[in-house]
């Protein structure tokens, strides 16, 4: 991890490391975003565990289960076979073999024109976030460890 960063603390610490899988979907052999995400969340101060290209559902439950701290899967799909790739994510998440939130992102169908009911889909299939441009990732994560801590809170005051 370097310690030139995205966002800077605004203290000039650094964060304590938070933890992230990444990879991309189980047909999808594009390596060229997961990379530049990979290492835009290492200098954002991130631990990536990045299982990169062709990573079937199984994987990432596999690198949930050795990473209890994950805070999130991260999933790119750019081919367009999203749908067909995260066929197992609702078996996988109701077996707890990933606790944490699904963010996917990319080109998450086949065709120019996209319909909404292809986000409806991925929604019903366990995709917590779908990302829409990748600099928003960061921002992304911080709200959803945010959510988590009021819950958290919530769960302890009652």
């Amino acid at each position: 991890m370097t310690q030139q960063r995205m966002h800077p603390h605004p203290h000039g610490s650094p964060p304590q490391s938070r933890t992230v899988v990444l990879g991309v979907a189980a047909s999808d052999a594009h390596a060229v975003a997961n990379h530049l995400i990979a290492h835009a969340l290492r200098e954002a101060g991130f631990h990536v565990v990045n299982l990169g290209t062709c990573t079937p559902v199984s994987e990432f439950a596999e690198a949930c289960v050795a990473h209890p701290q994950a805070e999130a899967v991260i999933i790119g799909s750019i081919n367009g076979h999203a749908l067909e790739d995260l066929r197992q994510l609702p078996s996988v998440k109701h077996a707890d073999g990933i606790h944490c939130p699904v963010v996917l992102g990319g080109n998450l169908s086949v065709g120019s024109h996209k319909e909404s009911s292809v986000l409806d889909r991925l929604r019903e299939l366990g995709v917590d976030h779908i990302l829409h441009d990748p600099a928003d990732l960061p921002a992304v994560l911080d709200r959803l460890r945010d959510e988590r801590s009021a819950v958290a809170r919530s769960r302890a005051a009652s």
